[in-house]
Parts: C-alpha cells; structure tokens; sequence
C-alpha cells in the first residue's frame, strides 16, 4: 500500500523558499494569499491495512522525515 507524506514548516516557522517563491509569483503578476514549500514523499509499504500501513508510516515519519520543532505532516493513503 502507498501512503504520501506531505511534510510542510510550522505556521510559526519562517519559510524563506516559500517566501522567495511568493514574491517572484506576485513579481510576475500572479497574484496569492501567500505560499509555503515543504516536500512530498511516497512510501510503498508491505501492508494491506489502512490502518497498519498508516501506522506504519506514521512510526517512519516520527523517526526520520520530519523535524518535531519546525515541520507538521499529513498521511493519505494513495490509490
């Protein structure tokens, strides 16, 4: 089962590739709210329940992908 991690800098982080990505947008007349960057990673994991492959993915995330202090991070099991 496939399971992506969205893995994104706390609201309270500053989030200087977002930024610059922000201002050259609105530079060249897009105009945005705002925009954060983070990274998304794809797990294929050897389960084949939801529920085990989501806690499976959670244990990995909470191990190496993600930093606690600075990062949040969403699961979605993919098709």
């Amino acid at each position: 089962m496939k399971v992506g991690v969205k893995i994104l800098p706390k609201n309270e982080v500053l989030d200087s590739q977002g930024r610059a990505v922000e201002n050259t947008l609105q530079h060249h007349g897009h105009k945005l709210s705002g925009c954060r960057m983070g990274r998304y990673v794809v797990l294929d994991l050897n389960e084949t329940e939801k529920s085990r492959a989501l806690a499976r993915a959670t244990e990995i995330c909470e191990f190496v992908l993600y930093n606690p202090l600075s990062e949040t991070y969403e699961l979605e099991v993919l098709p």
